[in-house]
């Protein structure tokens, strides 16, 4: 994939993980519609990246709200007339015992972390079986591989993207979309749990450079799904 001349929506753009997925797209050339909550952080990368000569397009929008997702979409095609990536990043977790994780904590672990990219990507797919190009990336986790305490619910989820994602793969290859499904383990963010910090703790920056290696990789070749750890642990 060219990523100079495609276009990329990418979820929770505006810290962390997504933030570092977005920048290093951007630095490829590539078209970003940054959606995030956010308005402030959205508008102060917004105006980093028209800084750097940069192109990008400020969603702000709930992921969870299918009239949202519909928007997304529709402002990023009117923006650049075509979609070319889809980066579902934005995730949240709630770290409790079984005991104590209440159904409304786990639906709204559910809500985000995978309703929202199949929603999201059901929207997307149209346009990309159009233009017989694509990529679908899905920011899961080493928490959808592995059990550890107080994950009952945030790992459940994180399978369950994994799960959708293998599938996915398998049905849409044919339109040669790729959908690659991408697995850190401890990254230095405030999103941890584990709150691990420091410099031989995979950083964010870590997780956007094996994006856009999955994304760059010969037109033959697919990645589907990339494991992250930390060199040193």
């Amino acid at each position: 994939m060219d990523l100079s001349t495609s276009t990329a929506i990418v979820t929770g753009a505006s810290r962390g993980i997504g933030r570092a997925i977005a920048t290093a797209l951007a630095e490829q050339g590539c078209r970003v519609a940054m959606v995030a909550r956010s308005q402030e952080l959205l508008e102060e990368l917004h105006q980093q990246f028209n800084q750097r000569g940069y192109h990008s397009l400020p969603i702000v929008a709930d992921i969870t709200d299918d009239d949202a997702i519909e928007r997304i979409v529709r402002a990023t095609l009117d923006w650049s007339g075509q979609i070319d990536i889809l980066v579902n990043n934005a995730g949240i977790g709630i770290f409790k015992h079984a005991v104590d994780l209440t159904p409304e904590e786990f639906d709204a672990m559910w809500l985000v972390n995978v309703r929202a990219p199949v929603v999201l990507t059901h929207a997307v797919l149209p346009t990309m079986i159009a233009q017989q190009r694509g990529a679908i990336v899905n920011i899961a986790s080493l928490a959808g591989k592995n059990s550890f305490v107080g994950g009952t619910g945030y790992a459940a989820t994180k399978w369950a993207l994994r799960g959708w994602a293998s599938c996915l793969m398998l049905e849409v290859r044919q339109h040669n979309i790729r959908v690659i499904t991408i697995c850190p383990g401890s990254v230095d963010t405030n999103f941890s749990h584990t709150n691990k910090r420091g410099e031989h703790i995979t950083q964010p920056e870590d997780v956007a450079a094996a994006v856009v290696f999955a994304l760059t990789a010969p037109d033959r070749t697919m990645f589907s799904e990339i494991d992250l750890r930390p060199t040193k642990p």
